[in-house]
């Protein structure tokens, strides 16, 4: 009854989510012949840009602004060989990136500058100025799936590294993944591929682009890969939708949907012996696997008044996941007990972002409140071969959260801009566990956010800032007592931009108070610690002539335990003690370089890239470090034949890589993968 409760529950947001949609696009429709309406419409857009709203929804990043943030493009995001919403971030942005061994609905690990070892955490994702990750979740706080990034549909994406934003509060401890998605586009287009380990994947993408009064894209994706491993097939199909429409008098309306279907199964772990000697064969237990769903609805308004810019997001989530997962220590043949844990997670919320901003002699300001509400139902089993044996965790949960925020810059001079921006949060949460007990705790966290830029020279920039940042704690769904993890971020830097080149190197201190360790597989976490990260991030952008790009983000780092004591992985004798080890789930250096070349007027282009991480220090194993390694991808496209034509291959040298290690069981690297597409428009 649970299961066909919460299909109905997304069946109706869907039809809902679709009736929004289809009015927009009549309206949209019907304003097209007017082109006095359309030249008002016009000029509110122009005006709109000219006073660069400050927006959660929309506002790409600025070179400008005095922190450390990536662009990443249409055309650098559509020629990287990648398979994941997170291999692409591990391709093109240099994230470190811990693929947990499951299937597509299974959050995993994107580590920025040595945070977010817990399902991508400390991460803060958002689409279309809708948060991706989800409070009051058993299985990990601030849980972060990626999946539900809709690939063919995405515009661009920002990057920003550290808390250094007041548009994004809670989960935006290391940074901000900020995606945008098309708005309009003329005509269809059909994207097919297949590749190795029977991967099929097939896209539709269409639209309409009435000019000043409105456009709009609409997409299905669909696809499925048997695995490298044995028991490792899975399938995702994806909607996507998006309609904007203008209407007289500097008013704009955006609504879109997202709607996501997975179904995995999971190979499992490997023994550390097992994944030496690359015996990919091995599966503990064919039975472990799961499914998700996921639909999100949203709603914007965007006003002109007067020389202002007002702008309302308001939406919806619902979402649904099972997951099967066999119980380590040892993994893999010699997995012992054979215990299986299953998961649930059923879930809905709701939230709103409002912000006002506008410019003021030398100042552009912009003032807004955001507030969300979210309700969670966990439940955690011990089973075999899908069997319930007996229960470990039932929770029902709620949190009610809210925030004003402030975020304004001023041109002091011609070579000097001052950032200043501050939030305030407050998070209630309420949980009703099965034995009857009933919690609720209120925690509240104001965040400032200090930054100036100094051109030194036209092409020359230095910048500095000082912010705070936080996360919910793992664990708050059956604890909410417990207080979220802080950091203090200290970040000084320069900025170079010439000839169409650029140039950027930060070094960053971040300490962090309240620190949380986290254990995917046994799920075990301990809070309370201390650390500090220290590191150095770099990242390049040079046109060589017109033939040749060369583009690269790394990321050096020094990430310890000031002080913190867990229980030792067996679960026997004194706590393991990490004051002054290396933070578990960290790599000293990762990053990505690759070259781009594209020659005038050709109808090819070729990419050749390679990522790096190393070493690495995994969960649940104190004072081990592993060795460092590196892959090598190349991807090229041509025109041929009324198609674009791409072919990838991922891990060219086929190097056995680690994605996850814990407690000395070991999530394989995917081998050599080869893929081959096609891209048809009309």
């Amino acid at each position: 009854m649970t299961s066909l409760f919460s299909r109905r529950r997304l069946a109706g947001a869907a039809a809902v989510a679709i009736t929004v949609l289809i009015t927009c696009t009549r309206l949209a429709g019907q304003q097209s012949g007017r082109p006095a309406r359309a030249d008002s419409a016009r000029a509110d857009s122009a005006r709109a840009e000219r006073l660069r709203t400050v927006t959660i929804t929309t506002t790409p990043a600025e070179r400008e602004e005095p922190r450390a943030v990536e662009h990443l493009s249409i055309q650098a995001i559509r020629l990287t060989p990648a398979t994941t919403a997170y291999d692409l971030m591990r391709q093109a942005a240099g994230l470190d990136v811990h693929q947990q061994g499951q299937g597509p609905g299974f959050a995993s690990d994107a580590s920025l500058r040595g945070f977010s070892s817990d399902h991508s955490t400390d991460l803060a994702l958002w689409v279309d100025g809708v948060p991706v990750n989800e409070p009051v979740n058993g299985h990990a706080e601030g849980y972060n799936d990626w999946t539900v990034l809709f690939p063919s549909a995405i515009r661009d994406i920002d990057v920003i590294r550290g808390p250094s934003s007041a548009l994004f509060g809670n989960f935006a401890l290391a940074g901000v993944i900020n995606v945008r998605t098309l708005e309009r586009m003329k005509g269809t287009e059909a994207n097919v591929s297949g590749g190795s380990f029977g991967r099929a994947d097939a896209t539709v993408l269409s639209g309409f682009d009435h000019g000043a009064t409105g456009g709009g894209v609409f997409g299905a994706h669909f696809e499925h890969e048997n695995g490298f491993r044995p028991n490792g097939a899975f399938d995702v199909a994806q909607l996507h939708a998006r309609v904007v429409h203008d209407v007289q008098g500097g008013l704009r309306i955006d609504a879109g949907a997202e709607l996501l279907g997975s179904k995995w199964k999971s190979s499992g772990f490997l023994s550390e012996n097992e994944f030496a000697a690359r015996e990919w064969s091995v599966v503990s237990n064919p039975s472990d696997g799961g499914e998700k769903q996921r639909v999100q609805e949203r709603v914007s308004l965007r006003a002109m008044l007067g020389d202002a810019v007002w702008r309302t997001t308001a939406y919806a989530t619902q979402s649904r996941w099972q997951l099967f997962l066999t119980i380590p220590p040892a993994g893999g043949r010699f997995e012992g007990s054979g215990s299986q844990s299953e998961e649930e997670d059923h879930r809905y919320g709701f939230g709103v972002t409002s912000a006002l901003s506008g410019r003021l002699g030398i100042l552009d300001a912009a003032v807004g409140v955001e507030s969300r509400w979210d309700h969670s139902r966990y439940e955690n089993y011990f089973t075999t071969g899908r069997s319930r044996d007996s229960v470990a965790v039932i929770a029902t949960a709620e949190q009610a959260s809210g925030a004003v925020f402030a975020q304004l810059h001023a041109d002091v001079t011609q070579q000097l801009r001052l950032d200043l921006g501050v939030r305030a949060d407050a998070l209630y949460t309420h949980s009703a566990l099965a034995d009857g007990s009933v919690l609720s705790d209120t925690h509240s966290i104001v965040s400032p956010k200090l930054g100036a830029m100094y051109r030194v020279v036209p092409s020359v920039g230095v910048y500095a800032n000082v912010s705070k940042g936080f996360r919910a704690a793992n664990g708050l769904v059956t604890a909410p007592s417990l207080v979220p993890i802080v950091a203090w971020s200290y970040e000084g830097g320069v900025k170079v931009d010439s000839h169409g080149a650029s140039y950027s190197a930060a070094w960053f201190e971040m300490d962090v108070s309240d620190e949380q360790t986290f254990n995917p597989v046994t799920l075990a976490s301990t809070n309370g610690g201390a650390s500090k990260r220290t590191g150095v991030d770099l990242d390049w952008s040079i046109p060589v002539g017109e033939l040749l790009h060369a583009r690269g983000s790394w990321t050096f780092l020094d990430a310890r335990y000031r002080h913190l004591s867990v229980a030792p992985a067996d679960g026997g004798g004194p706590p393991d003690v990490l004051d002054g080890l290396r933070v578990y789930n960290t790599a000293r250096y990762t990053g990505t370089a690759s070259l781009e070349i594209a020659p005038p007027g050709a109808a090819w282009r070729l990419r050749v890239g390679g990522n790096w991480v190393g070493p690495y220090s995994p969960f649940d194993e104190p004072g081990v470090v592993l060795g460092g390694y590196g892959l090598a991808h190349v991807s090229g496209t041509v025109r041929w034949a009324g198609a674009e034509w791409t072919l990838g291959v991922r891990n060219l040298m086929d190097r056995a890589y680690p994605e996850l290690v814990a407690g000395h069981v070991v999530a394989p690297g995917q081998p050599r993968a080869l893929q081959l597409g096609a891209r048809f428009l009309w």
